[in-house]
């Protein structure tokens, strides 16, 4: 099986901090929204774990 490289952005919108995971072409695969900034991170982490992939 092939290792997913992904990407991700993190970013704060107004009162929340919005994330996207990207695919190699730049296609989002996940993406939301949260209170903190931690937790937005955290749901970035749990999504790439489950993903499998690594960074870029």
């Amino acid at each position: 099986m092939r290792e997913l490289n992904l990407a991700y952005s993190l970013s704060h919108d107004e009162d929340v901090w919005r994330w996207s995971v990207y695919d190699e072409d730049g296609v989002t695969v996940a993406d939301g929204f949260h209170a903190t900034q931690a937790a937005a991170q955290q749901a970035v982490e749990i999504t790439l774990r489950s993903a499998g992939g690594d960074t870029v």
